[in-house]
């Protein structure tokens, strides 16, 4: 350290000018050179024609400066900056950039509502001329293919023919395209019958083909339901066999049953079920058995098919029930700019189990049905909180409401049920009497497979199962016999079917007595308790409802079989409040009518003197004795003549001897002497 101080001496203390001394600041800038005399400038010039001189370069512009003062500074110029950028980006991946911004601009004119059909027609025209000789371009475009669908839907029937007939080659290459495949969609909507005749012989040999394909099998589908009955037919039969894909001729038959078709055509039955099974697994493996066109095959499969090949579709079928998943329409709904966040959430509002959309048809309902029947306990237990998110709307849908029926009718787990199903009704209680599918749950625990309350297209489905998984070692066994299987044959029939390592269900579908599990759902779940409440606290809505009435009419009997019979009290208090209300007296000044005259509550309390002599007695103490000659005329008199036509004694003396007095002054008509047919269900 020592030898360095010596070496490097002192340090200087450097010394700062004046000037310097003022800024404060250390500058190290050049001095600027003074400008050359004029003697100087010509010996440079002279030097410049000297052979082998470099003139020397011109110093360099401050390219950055200039730079910075191109770049946009306020917000708004960095915006205009951004969307110049975004419209060269465009130009460049788009060839129809142009085009597009034209139609999408008439596009916004056209599909006002209060725009005018003339000026609509003029628009339409318009963009037809600017897109000709671009169809199969345009149709595959995400923005340009929706301008087609509305010059489709607004455009003349010669304009459309011509669209048709420029695109009739390549329908079937664009039903497999994302965006293209609601244009088709939209061109067999306004198709003539000839033109769609021409799309389905199109299709021949390709059925099967484009049902596998996630996005042609939505126009498969479609054009299924938009088809005549032999139309259908014609699609249907290629999913049979690889002979009537090949064969046109073969398709035509109007045979509409599959075994039918194989008798006629002589077909090998083994070879149409290997056929069927195969298609139907790919349908499977890749989700798409939401389709029409797809159960109705699945169910004309099931009457031909052997137990090993049923018994596996359904166990396939299964996991797909339950499982949560965008239909193919709305996936391609969602746009491909929108971000993950928007994604995430609009799937919320359309994610539903596969279960749910498959009851949205009566041929989808079936499958269903044959599956929770044909289940295992622990497929049950999977399919029930499946939907457990979908009680409510399952139970207001029309097919959806018979599954739920099936549900309570066939599965033994009667806690789980009471847990996921039982609870959730018990919060719309009211809506459900009220609602004419919604009461369909609680008219099957009170009065089971009641043809009052199922017609017989309800009662098919319900009583719906698989003939060939419940076949007997005596194959000379008739059909109609197997499925009225007792319960004792039932169980030696899953015994069996151990081996095999599933357990297949008995042609009831469970193993406990029907009764039984009614009991536990309906009175040992409160649902009974709740029912009571409901009717008493609302009866005056509920007796002049068309659909509410049977509900009450159900818990005023006690229901079928005796299942009330631990409700003694509070089915007298239905009663009396009933009364009650017949109590009031009759004016014309009030707008509601009273319940002897309404029609829905005059033919209930008819049909509850007919069927119940508790009710009756109570009726005719509170509100008839002694004022018989009031309601002796309209939908009141057959209230009295229903005491007349009871069948119990008791009830004919009680109100003899005042009903006959009016007879006698003609104030009340006599009643037939004997009931119609049915008279005490009407």
């Amino acid at each position: 350290m020592a030898a360095g101080k010596e070496r490097g001496g002192t340090k200087r203390k450097r010394t700062v000018s004046v000037a310097e001394g003022r800024s404060g600041t250390w500058s190290k800038k050049p001095k600027e050179s003074a400008p050359k005399p004029a003697k100087l400038k010509l010996l440079d010039a002279k030097k410049s024609k000297e052979p082998g001189f470099k003139a020397s370069k011109p110093p360099k512009s401050d390219n950055k400066a200039s730079v910075r003062s191109k770049e946009p500074q306020t917000p708004k110029e960095r915006r205009l900056a951004s969307k110049e950028m975004s419209e060269a980006r465009k130009k460049k991946r788009k060839p129809n950039y142009h085009l597009e911004k034209e139609l999408a601009s008439l596009w916004e004119k056209m599909r006002r509502y209060n725009v005018g059909n003339e000026e609509r027609s003029k628009l339409v025209t318009q963009a037809l001329q600017k897109m000709n000789g671009k169809y199969l371009e345009i149709a595959g475009s995400h923005v340009l293919a929706r301008v087609f669908q509305t010059c489709v839907k607004y455009c003349t029937q010669e304009e459309r023919d011509s669209i048709f007939d420029a695109l009739r080659p390549h329908l079937l290459a664009l039903s497999c395209k994302k965006y293209a495949v609601h244009l088709v969609k939209k061109i067999l909507d306004h198709a003539s019958k000839k033109q769609l005749e021409v799309f389905i012989s199109s299709l021949h040999g390709h059925v099967t083909a484009l049902l596998r394909h996630s996005v042609g099998s939505a126009v498969i589908d479609y054009v299924f339901h938009l088809a005549s009955g032999s139309q259908k037919q014609s699609l249907l039969v290629e999913m049979y066999s690889t002979e009537l894909q090949l064969f046109k001729d073969l398709t035509l038959t109007n045979s509409g049953r599959l075994v039918d078709i194989i008798s006629r055509l002589q077909l090998q039955k083994s070879s149409v079920v290997r056929h069927m099974y195969s298609v139907f697994q790919s349908l499977i493996e890749k989700g798409i058995v939401n389709h029409s066109i797809v159960h109705k095959a699945i169910l004309e499969f099931f009457t031909i098919a052997d137990k090993s090949s049923a018994a596996d579709v359904i166990q396939q079928l299964i996991p797909l029930l339950v499982q949560d998943s965008l239909t193919e329409e709305e996936n391609t709904q969602i746009s491909a700019p929108e971000t993950q966040k928007k994604r995430k959430n609009k799937s919320k509002n359309v994610k539903e189990p596969l279960l749910a959309r498959m009851v949205r048809t009566r041929d989808g309902l079936k499958i269903c049905i044959i599956c929770v029947k044909h289940a295992t306990a622990k497929e049950r237990k999977k399919i029930i909180k499946g939907v457990k998110s979908h009680i409510r709307k399952l139970s207001l849908d029309q097919f959806g409401s018979l599954l739920l029926v099936c549900t309570l009718s066939v599965v033994d787990d009667t806690k789980l049920l009471t847990k996921i199903v039982i609870q959730e009704l018990q919060t719309m209680l009211k809506e459900l009497v009220l609602d004419k599918n919604g009461r369909r749950m609680i008219l099957q625990l009170l009065h089971p497979h009641s043809s009052l309350y199922f017609t017989p297209e309800d009662l098919v489905c319900l009583n719906l199962s698989v003939a060939s998984l419940f076949e007997q070692a005596d194959e000379t066994k008739d059909v109609s016999e197997i499925n009225q299987v007792p319960v004792e044959q039932g169980e030696n029939l899953i015994d069996n079917n151990e081996k095999e390592g599933r357990i297949v269900q008995s042609a009831t579908g469970s193993k406990k007595d029907s009764f039984r599990r009614r009991r536990e759902l309906l009175v040992e779940s409160g649902l009974a308790e709740g029912l009571f409440g409901i009717c008493i606290d609302n009866i005056g809505e509920l007796l002049c409802s068309n659909f509410g009435k049977d509900v009450v009419y159900e818990l005023a009997v006690g229901g079928s079989d005796g299942i009330l019979q631990s409700f003694t009290d509070r089915i007298t208090a239905l009663h009396e409040a009933i009364a009650s209300l017949a109590v009031l007296p009759k004016t014309n000044e009030t707008e509601e009518e009273h319940v002897f005259e309404n029609f829905h509550s005059s033919r209930l309390i008819r049909k509850l003197v007919l069927n119940s002599p508790s009710f009756a007695t109570t009726l005719w103490k509170m509100a008839l004795e002694g004022k018989c000659d009031i309601w002796a005329q309209g939908h009141s008199s057959k209230i009295l003549h229903a005491f007349l036509q009871s069948s119990v004694s008791a009830i004919q003396d009680l109100a003899k001897p005042e009903l006959q007095l009016l007879m006698d002054r003609d104030v009340l008509k006599a009643p037939d002497s004997k009931l119609p047919e049915k008279a005490a269900d009407s």
